[in-house]
C-alpha cells in the first residue's frame, strides 16, 4: 500500500477506483438524469478545491514564506514547486468553470443566472465571480509567472514586475474567492428561486 500511496498517480488511481466502487455501491443502475447532475456537481467541487486550495496555498504559504527562504533554497521553489503548482491552478481553474457551467445548465439554470434573475442572483454572482477569478488566473496570473520563473525569457527588471503583478493578481483572487464560495454554497439556503 506504501507503493501505491507514495506514487502521485497510482494514489489519483486509487482514489478514482474507490469513487467508482462507491458510486455502483450506492447507485447501482440508477444513473440517471439526476445522477449525471449529482456527478457533475462532485466533479465541480472536487476541481474547486484543487483551485482554490491552491489559491489559499499561495496566498497563506508560498508568498509569505519566501522572503524567509534564503538565497540559496529560492531556486527549488521557483524551479520545481511553483510550476508544478501553477499547473494544477490553471487547469484546475478551468475544470472548476467548466463544470459549473455544465451543473448550471443540467439543473436548468444558467441562464436565469447569468441574468441574475431574481431568484439567482447569488449564484449569478457568484458565477460572475469565478469567471472573473479563471480569466484572472489564465490572462494575468499565468503570464506573469512565466516571466517572474524564468519560464520564458524576461529581464529582472521585467521578472520583479511580472512577480508582484501574478502576487497583486493572486491576492485579488484570494479577496473575491470569500464572497464567491459564499454565494455558491449560501443559493441553496438564501437565494433560492424566488429569492434574492
Amino acid at each position: 500500500m506504501g507503493a501505491i500511496l507514495a506514487n502521485r498517480t497510482y494514489a489519483i488511481a486509487l482514489a478514482t477506483l474507490l469513487a467508482v466502487l462507491v458510486i455502483a455501491g450506492y447507485h447501482g443502475g440508477v444513473m440517471d438524469a439526476t445522477w449525471t447532475i449529482a456527478f457533475v456537481v462532485f466533479l465541480h467541487v472536487l476541481s474547486g478545491i484543487v483551485w482554490i486550495g491552491l489559491l489559499y496555498y499561495f496566498n497563506l504559504v508560498q508568498i509569505p514564506t519566501m522572503p524567509k527562504v534564503p538565497a540559496e533554497l529560492k531556486g527549488g521553489v521557483s524551479k520545481f514547486i511553483a510550476p508544478e503548482a501553477l499547473l494544477w491552478f490553471r487547469w484546475g481553474a478551468v475544470a472548476t468553470l467548466i463544470t459549473g457551467l455544465a451543473a448550471a445548465y443540467l439543473k436548468g439554470y444558467a441562464h436565469q443566472a447569468f441574468t441574475l434573475q431574481a431568484g439567482w442572483r447569488v449564484i449569478g454572482t457568484g458565477m460572475y465571480l469565478a469567471v472573473i477569478m479563471a480569466a484572472n488566473v489564465w490572462f494575468i496570473i499565468w503570464p506573469n509567472q512565466k516571466r517572474a520563473l524564468g519560464l520564458v525569457p524576461a529581464d529582472d527588471a521585467t521578472k520583479a514586475s511580472s512577480a508582484r503583478t501574478a502576487m497583486l493578481a493572486s491576492r485579488t483572487n484570494f479577496v473575491l474567492s470569500f464572497p464567491m464560495l459564499y454565494c455558491m454554497v449560501t443559493q441553496l439556503y438564501l437565494g433560492g428561486a424566488g429569492n434574492g
